[in-house]
């Protein structure tokens, strides 16, 4: 499932801070917008397992 929220692609040249938006461009100056949510978990991974195992590794 996408996020609706977008963002603008252009948000560090051109504001302050992000600029979040539901629709296609940027409200403030027009360019582009990108999906702000994050990359959705892929079961096929094939790093997946090292990354899990470094992650319990420093927990401890």
């Amino acid at each position: 499932m996408k996020s609706d929220i977008r963002v603008c692609s252009a948000w560090r040249e051109r504001h302050d801070r992000p600029r979040y938006s539901l629709s296609a461009t940027c409200p403030d100056c027009g360019a582009d917008t990108e999906n702000s949510a994050p990359a959705p978990f892929d079961p096929e991974d094939p790093y997946g397992e090292y990354r899990r195992a470094l992650k319990r590794r420093h927990r401890c």
